[in-house]
C-alpha cells in the first residue's frame, strides 16, 4: 500500500421490515445526502463512485442504474458498480484510491428484499447443475451448517440463543436496527434454527465516504485508517467444504493483518447465530472482543447492504472514540461462502 486511506464518513437508513412507500432511489438519497453533509461535500466534490446491489432483489435489468441517477451523473462522473453487497464495493474504491487517480471515493448500498420471497432469491446463487434444482433455501442451508457445529460439539441451542439475546440487547442502543431489546427465539423455522437465530426480513442502504492521506485528516476528526483488507472465496459446491470452519476468513484476516495486533472491536456479518461461532473461531476472537455492539446482522439485515454496514459500523466507533482497532467483516453466498476482512485504526489518543 502507498497511500493511507479511511473511512471518514457513515449513515444509514432507518432498517424497517417494509418500505413500500418508497422506491430504491427514495429510499437512498437521503442516506446520500446525509453521508456528505458530514463530510460537508458535493457531489462534484467526489473523485469516484461504487456502488453494490442486486438485480435478482429488484427484478429488473441494470437496476442500478435508476440509483445512479439519482445519484447524478451528470456531469460525467467517474462510477463503477457491483452485483455485491456494498463491501465489495468499498474494496473497489479502497483500490481506486491506492492507484491515485482520485483522493475521495463515495460508496453506497441497498436492498429492499420486502417485495419478494428472499429465501427462494437466494437458491439462485447455488451451484446450477447439482444444488439449485433441488431449491434449497438460505434456512435451510444455515440450518445445516448449524447442525453441523452442533454434531462437532462447537455450540448448542441455548449457546445459539444466547447470541441472539446478546445482539439484539446491543441493538437496543442502535436507533437505526431493525430489532431491538429482548425478542423471543419462537418456533423452529428449520431445526436446529428458530426465528430468534435467523436475520430479520427488511429494507435498508448505507454509504460511507473514503478519502486518501490528509485530506482524510481535513474531513474527519478522527479517521478510520483501512490498515489492511482482503476478500477470499470457499468452493462453490457445499459438499467439499467444513462447514463448521471458514478458512477463507481465516485467509482474510491474515492478509488484512488482523492477526498482528489485537482488536477491540469486531463487526462480524453473522445472519445466523451459528455463524458467529464459526467466524469467532475464524478469526481467533477473544472473549475480550465486542462483538457486534450495533447489534449485527441478526438486528438489520438489508441484503447487500448488510456487509457495508459492518465497516461503517466499526469506522463510526472509531470515529466516535470508543474504539481503536476493529475488525469488519462481509460475507456473500451460502453458508459463508464468500468472506471479508477489513481492519481499521484510529489515530493514537
Amino acid at each position: 500500500m502507498t497511500r493511507d486511506i479511511a473511512v471518514v464518513a457513515f449513515a444509514q437508513t432507518d432498517h424497517r421490515r417494509t418500505t413500500d412507500e418508497y422506491s430504491e432511489v427514495e429510499m437512498l438519497m437521503p442516506v446520500l445526502h446525509d453521508v456528505l453533509d458530514r463530510t460537508g461535500l458535493k457531489t462534484a466534490d467526489i473523485g469516484f463512485t461504487c456502488s453494490g446491489s442486486s438485480d435478482y432483489l429488484a427484478g429488473r435489468a441494470f437496476s442500478f442504474t435508476l440509483a445512479l441517477d439519482g445519484v447524478g451523473a451528470w456531469p460525467p462522473i467517474s462510477e463503477s458498480h457491483v452485483e455485491m453487497d456494498g463491501a465489495w464495493a468499498l474494496y473497489e474504491a479502497w483500490t481506486k484510491l491506492l492507484t491515485g487517480d482520485a483522493d475521495t471515493a463515495l460508496v453506497y448500498s441497498y436492498g429492499k428484499s420486502s417485495p419478494g420471497s428472499v429465501r427462494d432469491v437466494l437458491t439462485r446463487q447455488l451451484d446450477p447443475y447439482y444444488v439449485a434444482p433441488l431449491w434449497p433455501d438460505s434456512v435451510a442451508l444455515a440450518a445445516l451448517q448449524a447442525q453441523a457445529l452442533i454434531d462437532a460439539g462447537d455450540t448448542d441451542e441455548p449457546a445459539l440463543a444466547a447470541v441472539a439475546a446478546r445482539s439484539r440487547q446491543d441493538a437496543t442502543a442502535n436507533s437505526h436496527a431493525q430489532l431491538r431489546g429482548p425478542v423471543p427465539q419462537g418456533d423452529y423455522l428449520v431445526r436446529p434454527l428458530r426465528i430468534g437465530d435467523c436475520p430479520p426480513i427488511g429494507d435498508g442502504a448505507a454509504a460511507v465516504i473514503l478519502a486518501a492521506g490528509e485530506r482524510a485528516r481535513d474531513l474527519c476528526e478522527r479517521p478510520a485508517w483501512i490498515r489492511g483488507i482482503d476478500h477470499r472465496i470457499e468452493a462453490h459446491s457445499l459438499g467439499v467444504r467444513d462447514l463448521t470452519d471458514s478458512p477463507s476468513t481465516r485467509l482474510a484476516a491474515e492478509r488484512a493483518g488482523a492477526f498482528e495486533r489485537p482488536v477491540d472491536t469486531a463487526e462480524l456479518h453473522a445472519p445466523y447465530t451459528s455463524q458467529e461461532v464459526v467466524l469467532r473461531k475464524a478469526l481467533r476472537l477473544e472473549d475480550s472482543v465486542r462483538v457486534n455492539p450495533s447489534g449485527g446482522a441478526l438486528a438489520a439485515n438489508p441484503i447487500m447492504a448488510a456487509g457495508l454496514l459492518r465497516i461503517g459500523e466499526a469506522a463510526a466507533g472509531i470515529h466516535r472514540g470508543e474504539s481503536d482497532r476493529a475488525l469488519a467483516h462481509a460475507t456473500s453466498g451460502p453458508c459463508l461462502q464468500q468472506n471479508l476482512v477489513a481492519v481499521l485504526e484510529g489515530d493514537p489518543r
